[in-house]
This record gives C-alpha cells, structure tokens and sequence, in this order.
C-alpha cells in the first residue's frame, strides 16, 4: 500500500488583449508540506468468493453475492490528521455509479460492481466516521453510506466552531463492508471460466 506526499503544481497564465508590452516570463509556484510523522495504513486478506456457477446467476437482474467485511488499520509515529482516498483500479467497469467495478469481459461486458461502506470506528480518542464533498466540506458518514470512488473519508467529530471535521488520531481501525454483485447473466459471455478482477486502494492524504 503505497502513502505519499503530493505537491501541488500551479501554473498562472496571464492573457493580454493588448500584447504590446506583456511579460516576457511566468511564474511557477511549488507547493508542499513535509509532515514529521508518518501513518502506515494496513488490510489484511483478500476478498475471495470461490467458484460460481454460471447457472446459480439471474438471466435479466444482478446477482447480489454475500457481503464481505474487511478491518482497515492505521497507524501512525504519532498523532497525526489524516483521511483516507478510495481509489477504483478498474475505473470504468462498475455497473454502478458509486461503485468500484470488477472488470471486464472481452474488453466490453462490464461483469459487476461492489460498494464500499465503512462502520464500527475504533480510535485513540471517540470518532465517527467523516465524508468529504466535492466543495471540501466535512459531514458524517453513515454505516449504510456508500464510500464513492476518490472521496476522502476521515475520523472526526463536530467541532462547536467549525462544524464536522477530522482530528488527528495516532491509532485507528474501521471495519470495511464489500457489498458486490454480479452483472444479469444475459449481459455477460460464459462460456469459459470468468475471473472477478476487482482492485482498489486506499491510500492516506495527510490533511
């Protein structure tokens, strides 16, 4: 699992309607933040559904498979804020929106998507789980929420002056919930055997 630091490049670009006299030069800005501590986040296991029949699949409907729970750690040199961002490695195969996908078939046939949700927050200090939106503002993550594709979730709790946010954690652990599905049959080739290819990460954002 790989953390790292990220730096922000900006380039500004100025436009003149009148080129006469514009600058000759533009300006590059680097920007980072090199944190003292550093959390190692850990997921053990890997979610294995067997062998499935191609006759135990529904023709015209999704085949819903059984849900499966995995335990996200976090730990870190010392007390640090931090989220964590969901990336989808099969980008572009859920049958879902939302949904991180399971690959293809023949390059085309979508086979299925699964939905990620997080619950059971265990943490140095009292914490709910935390989701980010898109106009970075903070809210709460419900146990039946699902965690969408490249948006942070965090450890957090409501702050009397800045509303929901996360605070910084040493140790923390969340249970992780797969709820997966089959694409209908009638959709999908068959007739060799079909492996579920589904892949993310979860990677820490140091805040």
């Amino acid at each position: 699992m790989n953390k790292s630091l990220t730096l922000a490049c900006t380039v500004l670009l100025l436009a003149s309607t009148a080129p006469a006299f514009a600058a000759s030069s533009v300006d590059l800005t680097v920007k980072g933040l090199i944190t003292p501590s550093a959390c190692t986040p850990n997921l053990p296991g890997t979610v294995d559904f067997g062998k499935i029949s191609a006759k135990d699949l529904n023709q015209d409907s999704q085949t819903q498979l059984e849900a499966k729970n995995l335990q996200l750690t976090v730990s870190c040199e010392a007390s640090t804020l931090f989220a964590i961002n969901p990336v989808d490695n099969r980008i572009g195969t859920s049958t879902r929106n939302g949904a991180y996908g399971l690959g293809l078939i023949n390059g085309t046939e979508k086979l299925g998507r699964y939905f990620i949700s997080v619950r059971n927050p265990v943490t140095d200090i009292p914490s709910i789980m935390l989701t980010m939106h898109a106009e970075g503002r903070w809210s709460e993550l419900f146990e039946d929420d699902a965690v969408e594709p490249n948006n942070l979730f965090a450890f957090g709790n409501l702050d009397s002056e800045s509303g929901w946010a996360p605070h910084p954690l040493q140790n923390a652990a969340v249970e992780i919930v797969l709820n997966t599905a089959i694409a209908p049959a009638k959709d999908l080739t068959l007739t060799n055997e079909v492996a579920l290819d589904g892949s993310a990460t979860l990677e820490v954002k140091y805040l």
